[in-house]
């Protein structure tokens, strides 16, 4: 402890002599002058805009109008650079419009983009890269490129709603089927269509075709023309394909494939991929659902819904003539009430009687009597036979 201690003490006196020998015989340079050559041999070394890849890790639109960016790279979940980069407001409104028109989308985290950048250093802020331009066709992959080109191609010639304008028939039963014959797809609709708790019993036409791959439009094209060209009258087409990768379900954005589906003559459904794949062949397409289940079901509810109209029309049907019938009964009730309460032999009931001449024709009136005229006179419980006598003291006529 004590030679410790002596130790201690003898640092603390020759210390500030290590300092003043390391000051005179070390070489040093300021922290500004540090920065201010960095900042130098960046210069030089970037003297033109680069076009940079990365990641966006955050985005905020300040206040002043310049938008600060954070960008990163990534390599296996785990961040091996980052750097700080703004658009400055001069050129941010401009910039951001034509990438949100271009792409559809926005700067958002997560998303990559390939930005031309000037890069500059500051001894205040150090590193900065100011983006001068973002290539939006990047951030959007070829594949996206492709299917937005269609879309607006098909746009452009009307043909995105042409399907929408046909009708479907009220019972469709008559269903011609595109799709691999092989595919658990296909299987999975025949089985869910035959096996329906109602026993409706549908015609269904396999036309085979290629549902992936190069030559996948053209296969799915020529079955469409012939479905349209046969003679076995088809109720609609449906094209159904099983989930896949994106690239297998890419053919579903051809544009030829697409312009067959919307000129088709017939309605055509499509069942494609998963729940979240939506592709322009489900746009143009006369409907849509997920699955090939999903499809079955769709014609299944069809003629649910008519059964039930049918059911339920009947009944109202039933409901309607026996309604009648009551009125009608009703009627023939009153008429009959009518017909007693004007019968002569109701009238003499109530202690009425009817006069009638020899020839049996009622008098309504003496009119035209005169002496000797036989007369006849009715009562409830018979009748009697009457002869005028003419009264010669006051002209009256008395039986």
């Amino acid at each position: 402890m004590y030679r410790s201690n002596v130790g201690h003490c003898k640092y603390r006196i020759y210390k500030p002599i290590f300092v003043f020998l390391l000051t005179v015989t070390k070489e040093y340079i300021d922290l500004s002058e540090l920065q201010r050559q960095i900042g130098e041999g960046i210069d030089n070394l970037f003297p033109d805009r680069l076009w940079v890849r990365a990641e966006i890790a955050s985005v905020q639109v300040k206040t002043g109008g310049h938008c600060y960016v954070d960008l990163c790279q990534n390599d296996g979940g785990h961040a091996v650079a980052k750097a700080r980069a703004v658009i400055w407001r001069s050129r941010y409104p401009a910039l951001i419009a034509y990438f949100r028109e271009t792409s559809g989308g926005d700067l958002v985290p997560g998303s990559e983009v390939l930005v031309r950048v000037f890069l500059s250093y500051s001894g205040l802020y150090g590193l900065t890269l100011s983006i001068e331009e973002i290539e939006p066709l990047y951030s959007i992959g070829a594949a996206e490129l492709q299917r937005r080109r269609t879309i607006s191609a098909l746009e452009a010639e009307g043909m995105m709603d042409a399907q929408k304008r046909l009708s479907l028939a009220a019972i469709p039963r008559r269903l011609a089927v595109i799709s691999a014959a092989n595919a658990a797809g296909y299987g999975d609709f025949c089985r869910h269509l035959e096996g329906n708790d109602y026993g409706f019993a549908f015609s269904v036409t396999l036309l085979p075709a290629a549902m992936q791959g190069a030559d996948a439009p053209a296969s799915i094209s020529d079955a469409i023309a012939l479905a349209e060209s046969s003679d076995e009258d088809f109720d609609a087409v449906l094209i159904i394909r099983g989930g896949g990768s994106s690239l297998d379900l890419s053919c579903f954005d051809d544009y030829g494939l697409c312009l067959s589906i919307a000129s088709c003559s017939i309605p055509v459904l499509t069942a494609i991929g998963h729940e979240r794949d939506y592709h322009v062949a489900d746009m143009v397409a006369y409907s849509h659902v997920k699955t090939p289940t999903a499809m079955a079901d769709f014609f299944i509810d069809i003629l649910a819904g008519e059964d039930e109209q049918v059911t339920a029309l009947a009944h109202r049907l039933k409901l309607a003539f026996a309604s009648r019938i009551a009125r009608m009964e009703a009627r023939l009730d009153l008429l009959r009430t009518r017909i007693r309460a004007a019968d002569p032999r109701n009238v003499l009931a109530r202690g009425y009687s009817l006069v009638t001449d020899s020839r049996g024709v009622v008098l309504k009136s003496c009119a035209g009597l005169s002496a000797g005229d036989e007369l006849r006179i009715l009562f409830a419980d018979g009748s009697v036979k009457a002869e005028i006598m003419q009264d010669d003291e006051n002209g009256k006529i008395r039986l």
